[in-house]
Order: C-alpha cells, then sequence, then structure tokens
C-alpha cells in the first residue's frame, strides 16, 4: 500500500505598511470632517435644551396674566438650569400693564463658552401671542444654524 501525502503550501500574509498608511489616512480624514460637525451638533444641542426649559415656563405665566398678578420665579416655579447664568434672585419673567411681557435666559454657567452671553426669550404681546427671539450679539462664536427654526435670531 502506498501512502501519498499532498501538502498544500499557503504563504500567509499580513497588511503592507502602504496599506496602513492608507487606512490611518482616511481615519484621519473621517476625524478632521466629523469633530466640527459633533461640536457644532453640541452648540445646537445646548440651545434646543435652554428653549425648551424656557417655554416651560410658559404656561405659569399665562396662569398669572390671568390671575392679574406678578410674575415672579417662585410663581413661575422656575429652577435654574446649569447652563444658564439665572438666579434664583433675579427674575426671569417680566409682565407689563398691557399683558404684554417676556421670559427670558441667558447663556452661560456649563454651557460652551462660544454660547456664552446668548439671551433667549420668549416675548407675549398683549393679545396673548408668544414668539422666541435669540439675541446673539454678545456670543463670540454664534452660527445661524444653532438657532432653532421657529425662533427668531438677531
Amino acid at each position: 500500500m502506498v501512502r501519498v501525502t499532498l501538502v498544500i503550501a499557503t504563504k500567509i500574509r499580513g497588511f503592507t505598511l502602504i496599506e496602513l498608511m492608507i487606512v490611518v489616512a482616511i481615519i484621519g480624514i473621517l476625524a478632521a470632517v466629523s469633530l466640527p460637525l459633533y461640536q457644532d451638533y453640541v452648540l445646537k444641542s445646548q440651545i434646543n435644551r435652554a428653549v425648551s426649559e424656557l417655554a416651560a415656563y410658559k404656561a405659569p405665566f399665562e396662569a398669572q396674566v390671568s390671575n392679574g398678578a406678578a410674575v415672579t420665579n417662585e410663581d413661575l416655579g422656575y429652577v435654574v438650569s446649569n447652563i444658564t447664568s439665572g438666579s434664583a434672585a433675579v427674575n426671569i419673567g417680566t409682565l407689563n400693564g398691557d399683558g404684554s411681557g417676556h421670559v427670558q435666559v441667558t447663556m452661560g454657567g456649563n454651557a460652551h463658552p462660544r454660547l456664552s452671553g446668548v439671551i433667549l426669550r420668549f416675548e407675549r404681546d398683549s393679545s396673548g401671542r408668544w414668539r422666541c427671539v435669540i439675541d446673539s450679539n454678545l456670543a463670540s462664536g454664534w452660527k445661524a444654524t444653532f438657532g432653532p427654526a421657529a425662533c427668531t435670531v438677531i
């Protein structure tokens, strides 16, 4: 009996240096493009969060208007956010004699430094219509894309 053994020679190959360099270059390009986009996303999300938090005070404001009462932080149930520079001692709401007024906060605190100084305000006219206004004049790195579509940026 004759026994035949077949040996198949396989060559194990790794990656070449040029292939690894191409992969590193692609990762670098992706990082260079994605990091600024991520930073802008963080800024936009902080603005959206602050606008949402401020919008929650419109209903208590309306209740105070219908009662003809003053608008204080206590009446509104105001809780200081960590991304605004407000304090419980300074009222965020202002009510005028004709029923118009506003609630307003300023970005600061733990917000991104490029947003520091942005004023977020919900203005109420005497007929009860609200509009969102963002004053970005004091912000050093403001872009128009940071504000929500429903808000007017001045």
